[in-house]
């Protein structure tokens, strides 16, 4: 054999291996030959109705195959949960926006429910919170057009503009009879996360985390800081109606009151390579004064995997409603340069083997309020401070109301120091 010949030999050789890895991974990634092999044929059928439909359809215009193709991987995802979509060129931008803290808008999370774009919290301090917006407000229409029946991302478009710009948008509220208009001014929203931080009775510190953004971990530990120093002895940590936020943030948050080593959140999804497991890191000792954590339905995803660590550790109380239940992972898969998939592959379990998704978690003292008090109560922490109490009256249409589930937590605290003593 001559040299040219084997150089031959050794690239087909090559060639056929790599095709042959390739096709063992494409069917381990299917779970074997026989769901490899129909995947195939589906996809086949899929690029035989794209092709036909661009060549035969009436209207040519509503059949270019860029506007197919979307809206087919679109179809496809629909149906699997709320949180799964086809992220286009402008959706992937907005993910980033989102993660970045700093955006024009009127400063709400929201997600599609029941095919409505509904409010699971307005951030505090945000336009959206200031012109009266609750969680699980159904957003209908913005400015003057209906929005039933867009995507998320679609809709979430909608709602942004530039800072300074009017959105009227049409609400739909529980125990409303009508629909009705709220108008808001965007803003350019630059997220604080950590509010409220206040000393109350007997040495009993309170702060407020609103979302887990990038800046959570330094904000929560300069208001600890703060606190100690006036004093403190044991602390409330309100999550109530936080709707998440970064997952690394949230086990930052944890383990400033767990050992190192100890476990603080694990995934487990149909691919070993979405099941994993995050452990505290943080260096020196962690805090360990008494602490409550207070939750209620508005408490969701990486308030959860808070609220879940610490109750399983046995390092804290939770206090309140049970939370949201929003426990699973979405990752991102490139589908082209500039598309992609945000694809639900795993959950989110605590240390001990709860699944958050779809069950929330149980607090350990059960305080239930109406919506209508979570509302009073959430216009209460973020205005009432700003104004005398005759014009927060005035203004807002009612008293100051108890918050039952604040106080119960500071009960909670004060048999805790009361045991420290004996």
């Amino acid at each position: 054999m001559n040299f040219f010949k084997r150089i031959v030999v050794i690239f087909l050789g090559a060639t056929f291996l790599a095709l042959a890895y390739q096709f063992g991974m494409d069917v381990a990634q299917q779970g074997g030959l026989g769901p490899y092999w129909e995947s195939r044929q589906k996809a086949a059928e899929i690029r035989s109705a794209l092709e036909l439909i661009n060549a035969y359809y009436v209207d040519g215009d509503s059949a270019e195959l860029d506007e197919l193709t979307e809206s087919a991987i679109a179809g496809m995802i629909k149906d699997l949960d709320p949180y799964s979509e086809y992220l286009n060129f402008n959706r992937l931008k907005q993910l980033d926006e989102e993660t970045s803290q700093e955006f024009g808008g009127i400063g709400v999370q929201v997600e599609m429910r029941n095919e409505f774009l509904t409010v699971i919290a307005p951030i505090e301090g945000s336009p959206g919170e200031r012109a009266g917006l609750v969680r699980g407000d159904r957003i209908v229409g913005v400015d003057g057009e209906s929005i039933e029946g867009l995507n998320i991302s679609k809709s979430v478009s909608e709602l942004k503009g530039k800072p300074g710009t009017m959105v009227a948008i049409l609400i739909e509220r529980r125990g409303v009879d009508e629909r009705f208009e709220v108008e808001v001014i965007r803003e350019l929203i630059e997220v604080d996360n950590v509010h409220g931080t206040e000393l109350l009775e007997s040495g009993v510190g309170y702060l407020r985390i609103s979302q887990f953004g990038k800046r959570t971990g330094d904000e929560m530990e300069t208001a600890i800081e703060s606190l100690l120093g006036q004093g403190m002895e044991a602390l409330v940590i309100d999550l109530r109606n936080n709707p998440g936020g970064l997952l690394d943030v949230a086990v930052e948050v944890v383990e400033e009151f767990v050992p190192a080593g100890q476990l603080v959140v694990y995934t487990k999804g149909r691919h070993e390579a979405m099941s994993e497991e995050w452990y505290a890191q943080a260096e020196g000792d962690p805090y360990d004064f008494p602490l409550v954590v207070l939750v209620n339905p508005g408490s969701a995803s990486a308030s959860e995997i808070v609220a879940g660590a610490l109750k399983d550790s046995g390092r804290a109380k939770l206090v309140g409603a049970k939370t949201f239940g929003k426990g699973s992972v979405q990752s991102i898969l490139p589908l082209g340069a500039d598309t992609g998939l945000k694809l639900t592959t795993a959950k989110y379990y605590t240390p001990g083997g709860y699944v958050i998704h779809e069950n929330g978690i149980e607090p350990d003292v059960v305080i239930e309020i109406s919506t209508d008090d979570e509302s009073h109560l959430a216009t209460q922490r973020s205005r009432l401070s700003t104004m005398p109490l005759e014009k927060f009256v005035e203004r807002f249409g009612f008293e100051p109301i108890e918050d039952k589930q604040l106080n119960a937590a500071k009960a909670v605290m004060l048999e805790a120091l009361e045991k420290l003593d004996r």
